[in-house]
């Protein structure tokens, strides 16, 4: 009731307020002859109205004129403009949004009259500062985002932007890590020391510790791929994938907009996904990012014995959305392997060392041209009579391929055919944005089977199609980083193809198989990749875990006698982790309840994913951080 009633307050608080802009920015602008209008061209006789057309067009302009005028009002000037230091911003979109409200001066001078363009339904023009945008519930909240088996049939809990800002600071601020081992070819060691190059598997919220990267690896990262819960609704990645479309939009915005801080000015991002969130993720990613930094959209054709659903066709395919961080990434080429017929079709040889060719013709094109035409002259002198239009090729790549004897012309006609010597490339032809020659998913399944004796996940991901991913977006050194680690398998390639990586996983079995998986890497496992890149092992990682004194007492709760059980209700009501949305009767009648009843209780009190240990909380005696844990926080966040 309380919470209902200083919603409502707050709500009427902002109506109030922008009520109150509103009339002084009406009053400002009126007070321009510039910007008043004829209300005749709206058909409304002797009245003078704002021509809001013209105010947006001067704002979108910078007009020096128009922001000094709005920031002469201290409450316009609040509402419309940003201190940041010794600098003042200007909101425009705010403002733009603000003035061409239909509800702000709805009878003023539009740009109707003089306008023709996309629109919205609100007779709003896209141009006029708009911008297509994927629009969902809880779209301005951080998803708190459990991810465990324990989390998994509970409500999702959404903090508020506005609201509840204390509550995602301390969510979002950077947290302890603690429980640090070094796994090498010789085995377990305590972490003394960490090194810059260091590669890192890390438990917990990948949301809360993307977050805590930042302060060490902003901006650094080449290449961020993850392959996310799908909302399928199966729980098929043993995660939480019962999401619906707004939680699950929200979960992934919130992960998103942190990630792209991580990468560097030339890096990339990748996502994987299937037909059921594909598009809206893209309109997503579209958004979050710049329509102008979309690469490609890959479809990995992942089986080729698709499930049929009825009424549906096979579902064989998955999508990897690749964006950029800036026009300065550049994607490596990378090749897919040529088939045997067309193989079969490099059947020249000239001798000259540079083995098989085979002639490919010089396409002509259907377009009607002038009756123009160049000569061209080739390098034993001998004139061709070209068509200007009559080849899909300029004339300086004729004389490259002249240059270095791969031209062919046969006969002088123009209706005889020309060609051009295509040689055998060993690698392969360029990759296209359809991979259909990488092995499927049961190949992957076939490769965990190897290693672990059971298959611990239904989709796995072939290393095959990790490493043109790596290779297309990263060089050796490069960092990479995977926030859904599953499996391991982009850990795993990344360490065989010397690239450093940071891998984060909530689940439990981040130790058994996501970092068990990386310590038979570095014994020189010979699975996957392993024989194609000749790796023979070595190397070394370091894991850690986010410290979370809510998670110990789960543990604690999970082994307690029965008789254990009222003192431990007694510790979690004076403990920092007593979830506040726990409704305080259930504390009564507690040792009427079932032995059972009383266990799932106290795990229910307890709030699971908020309460990570906080940085700044390190020297904190409560949370019991041992000496070796606090110096590496320090060497981690850098003092």
């Amino acid at each position: 009731m309380i919470m209902q009633q200083y919603r409502k307050m707050t709500i009427r608080q902002q109506v109030h307020k922008t009520m109150t802009v509103s009339e002084k920015l009406q009053k400002l602008l009126f007070s321009q002859e510039k910007y008043q209008a004829d209300s005749a061209t709206d058909g409304v006789e002797g009245k003078k109205v704002l021509n809001k057309t013209l105010v947006s067009a001067d704002a979108r302009a910078y007009d020096t004129e128009l922001l000094t005028l709005l920031q002469s009002d201290e409450a316009v000037k609040s509402h419309f403009f940003v201190q940041v230091k010794k600098t003042t911003i200007f909101k425009l979109e705010h403002f733009l949004t603000f003035v061409n409200n239909e509800s702000f001066l709805p009878d003023s001078f539009t740009a109707f009259k003089n306008k023709i363009g996309l629109a919205t339904d609100k007779d709003h023009y896209l141009s006029d500062g708009k911008e297509v945008v994927l629009n969902w519930a809880y779209k301005d909240c951080v998803l708190e985002g459990g991810q465990t088996k324990e989390d998994q049939e509970r409500d999702e809990v959404f903090f508020n932007e506005i609201l509840a800002p204390d509550q995602i600071n301390r969510l979002l601020d950077d947290k302890v890590f603690t429980n640090w081992k070094r796994y090498d070819k010789t085995g377990e060691h305590k972490v003394t020391e960490l090194k810059p190059t260091d590669n890192l598997i890390i438990k917990g919220n990948n949301l809360v510790v993307l977050h805590s990267l930042k302060r060490r690896f902003g901006g650094k990262i080449k290449l961020i791929y993850i392959d996310p819960p799908y909302n399928t609704g199966s729980d098929s990645f043993r995660y939480n994938d019962r999401f619906n479309h707004s939680t699950w939009l929200t979960f992934m915005k919130n992960r998103l907009e942190v990630a792209l801080d991580l990468l560097s000015d030339d890096g990339f991002l990748v996502v994987q996904i299937d037909d059921y969130e594909q598009a809206y993720l893209k309109v997503l990613l579209d958004s979050i990012t710049h329509k102008d930094l979309f690469v490609n959209t890959i479809v990995w054709v992942k089986t080729t014995s698709g499930k049929t659903v009825s009424e549906q066709l096979a579902e064989n395919i998955d999508y990897l959305h690749v964006y950029r961080k800036s026009d300065s990434a550049k994607v490596n080429p990378v090749f897919q392997p040529l088939s045997e017929q067309t193989i079969s079709m490099y059947n020249k040889d000239d001798n000259d060392g540079r083995g098989k060719y085979r002639l490919y013709p010089l396409q002509k094109t259907d377009s009607p041209g002038p009756e123009t035409s160049y000569n061209y002259v080739d390098n034993s002198g001998k004139v061709w009579k070209m068509p200007k239009k009559g080849w899909r090729i300029v004339e300086s790549k004729l004389r490259e391929l002249d240059n270095d004897n791969r031209l062919y012309f046969n006969g002088t006609s123009l209706n005889e055919k020309a060609y051009w010597n295509e040689r055998a490339n060993g690698d392969g032809k360029i990759a296209s944005s359809l991979w259909n020659d990488l092995p499927e998913n049961s190949v992957a399944k076939t490769e965990l089977e190897k290693l672990f004796r059971y298959i611990p996940f239904d989709t796995p991901k072939p290393e095959k199609l990790i490493e043109r991913i790596i290779k297309l977006s990263t060089k050796e050194g490069d960092i990479v980083l995977d926030f859904h680690l599953g499996s391991g398998t982009t850990a795993a390639v990344a360490h065989k193809t010397r690239r450093q990586y940071i891998g984060v996983e909530q689940m439990d079995y981040v130790e058994t198989v996501s970092a068990e998986r990386i310590k038979k890497v570095i014994a020189g496992e010979q699975g996957g990749i392993s024989k194609s890149v000749n790796w023979q092992g070595g190397g070394s990682f370091v894991y850690c875990e986010l410290a979370n004194d809510a998670e110990d007492f789960r543990k604690v709760v999970k082994k307690a006698k029965a008789s254990e059980l009222p003192e431990l209700l007694e510790k979690v009501g004076k403990s920092s982790f007593l979830s506040w949305r726990v409704e305080p009767e259930k504390f009564n009648g507690f040792e009427n309840l079932s032995e059972s009843e009383q266990r799932a209780l106290l795990l229910q009190l307890v709030d699971c994913n908020t309460l990570y240990v906080n940085y700044t909380e390190i020297e904190d005696e409560d949370y019991r951080i041992s000496k070796q844990d606090r110096e590496l926080n320090r060497q981690f966040y850098g003092g």
